[in-house]
């Protein structure tokens, strides 16, 4: 009980300096280098992928920076969904290697074996913040995918809370071709998301690619769509829906989710229960029940 209270404590409390440098006031946008952030709709905000001429491939400062970025938007009062795709002809070429190379040579500075060694755990573990950033979001992540999702693109959107793509996108786990066990989410995360542990080892085992038409029938994806137009026009329905709820109810309910992904129901109606003891008094329920009897839109503050 203690460690399910510590646990929201630390979500409900995720202000960090980075959130600091990013906002004086609740209307600012945040500014990156190898992202592209915009407020299509209100409450929704667009996060893109912007190396296009890299093949929006990752570098040492994108996986920094998808930090920053989504540890900003999950504090964000104005933010209810985050809708996730990337600029260019692909939605990514996966890790850039000669930025991962570059840093990896830095390993030689280090001194001795298990000097090196926890520089290395250190770089991973960094990599993987940087794809654990959208499950620690409290805002729900919606991720669209075009033409080429390979490597950390994988790991990318199984780290999402719904996926979409479209008909010419194509998934690849790539790692093993290029001599690595995929290290950032995939192995953890691809095998619950589909349901079938045979199908996602022979991915990660093979590194075939997989089209979008195998990844709506697996359910990697919710629907696929004819094109990168179409789909963001689409996807962005569905997150101006999720964004006119309750942002209470919402990202309680993400909480919850992720939660329970790793535990127990036991442990999991736990958590939802210590959580709803407050949350449960929140003015959204009484403003939802009223707009219900009156058959009106209700409208909530932001959170």
């Amino acid at each position: 009980m203690t460690f399910l209270l510590k646990n929201i404590v630390f979500k409900q409390n995720r202000i960090t300096s980075s959130l600091l440098r990013f906002y004086s006031s609740t209307s600012e946008v945040p500014k990156f280098d190898t992202l592209a952030v915009s407020v299509p709709k209100k409450h929704v905000f667009h996060v893109e992928l912007n190396r296009p001429k890299k093949l929006n491939t990752f570098n040492h400062n994108m996986w920094t920076e998808m930090i920053q970025c989504f540890e900003a938007l999950s504090q964000h009062p104005e933010c209810r969904v985050v809708v996730l795709s990337a600029q260019g002809k692909h939605f990514t070429g996966g890790i850039d290697l000669h930025s991962f190379m570059e840093k990896a040579s830095d390993i030689g500075e280090c001194g001795d074996l298990a000097r090196q060694v926890r520089f290395m755990n250190k770089l991973i573990g960094l990599y993987q913040d940087g794809i654990s950033s959208l499950e620690k979001c409290l805002k729900p992540v919606l991720a669209v995918s075009h033409n080429a999702c390979v490597g950390a693109g994988v790991d990318l959107i199984t780290a999402a809370d719904m996926r979409y793509c479209t008909e010419d996108c194509w998934f690849q786990v790539k790692e093993v071709d290029i001599g690595l066990a995929a290290d950032v989410g995939t192995l953890q995360r691809l095998p619950k998301v589909i349901g079938n542990a045979s199908i996602a080892r022979e991915l990660c085992y093979t590194a075939r690619k997989m089209d979008a038409k195998e990844a709506l029938a697996l359910g990697l994806v919710s629907k696929v769509y004819k094109d990168k137009d179409s789909a963001i026009v689409g996807v962005m329905e569905i997150a101006e829906t999720i964004a006119s709820k309750s942002p209470v109810a919402i990202q309680t309910t993400k909480q919850s989710l992720v939660y329970s992904q790793n535990v127990t129901n036991d442990e999991g109606l736990a958590h939802i229960r210590l959580l709803n003891q407050a949350m449960l008094l929140s003015d959204d329920l009484s403003k939802s029940a009223m707009a219900a009897v009156a058959k009106e839109k209700a409208e909530f503050d932001n959170y």
